[in-house]
């Protein structure tokens, strides 16, 4: 997406949709208050009292950051360039809805302007990022996927592109160690002591799987979904991919799973 259609695009959705901003602000519990004041990526920053922020609930593309050898993911630099049209210079609150800080000592919050426009919301209606999420900080990721989701229906930004496509099963021995969305059909479901499996192949040593384990198994069952009546379901999951008979998606919790429609 050209900047200047960005930064229309950007406009026009802030203006659209600052209506839900007030109900989904409170949700969550009110946090610091600072300035952005440097734009690490399209899913950080900094504040002037000297927070780093790191967006909770999105993945944008990634960039080296001094990394040796790391090769910038595509958008990236557009991602960055949407967030700070969106923030930079601006007083920002933060609010959260899960833990508050992650191994770095960064805050892991949503972020609102003077307005009650909600960041978050805004890098997913411009498809400038995805949904990455976590067991410990689950809020609003249902209001998220719908974004995402709207996104990804119009072809917006990241969406667009080849390296962020959605990937079927059979792609996915190729994806080793990246973070993938991934829609197919569930061939069989099945459970194996404290351990749900879900195949999409007829040879779980090497097709494709999702892995559920121990306590993840009751976050499902409270979300209402029956892991063992998935057989024949077509779903989108979302993770990393690891290399365990086969490649493997391990879900630690329901948001990583959607059931989608015939």
């Amino acid at each position: 997406m050209h900047r200047l259609a960005l930064l229309v695009f950007l406009t026009v959705a802030v203006a659209t949709n600052a209506w839900a901003e007030g109900a989904i602000q409170a949700q969550l519990a009110e946090g610091e208050r600072g300035t952005a004041v440097e734009i690490v990526d399209g899913d950080t920053l900094i504040l002037d009292n000297g927070i780093e922020v790191r967006l909770v609930g999105l993945q944008a593309p990634k960039l080296p950051l001094g990394r040796s050898g790391f090769i910038a993911w595509p958008l990236g630099v557009e991602s960055a360039t949407a967030l700070t049209q969106l923030t930079r210079g601006r007083e920002l609150q933060l609010a959260y809805g899960g833990a508050r800080r992650d191994r770095y000592g960064r805050a892991l919050a949503h972020l609102f302007d003077a307005k009650g426009r909600w960041v978050q919301g805004e890098m997913l209606r411009a498809g400038m990022a995805r949904v990455y999420s976590f067991p410990d900080n689950r809020a609003l990721v249902p209001e998220m996927l719908a974004l995402e989701r709207e996104a990804r229906t119009a072809r917006r930004g990241i969406w667009g592109v080849e390296f962020y496509r959605l990937r079927t099963p059979e792609e996915l021995l190729r994806e080793i160690d990246s973070f993938q969305l991934v829609e197919g059909r569930v061939l069989k479901a099945a459970k194996v002591k404290r351990t749900v499996y879900l195949n999409f192949g007829e040879n779980w040593r090497d097709d494709f799987t999702l892995g559920l384990r121990g306590r993840v198994l009751k976050a499902f069952r409270r979300a209402g979904i029956d892991l063992l009546e998935l057989s024949g379901r077509r779903v989108r999951a979302r993770g990393w991919i690891k290399p365990i008979n086969g490649p493997l998606i391990d879900l630690t919790h329901p948001e990583q799973l959607e059931l989608l429609e015939d």
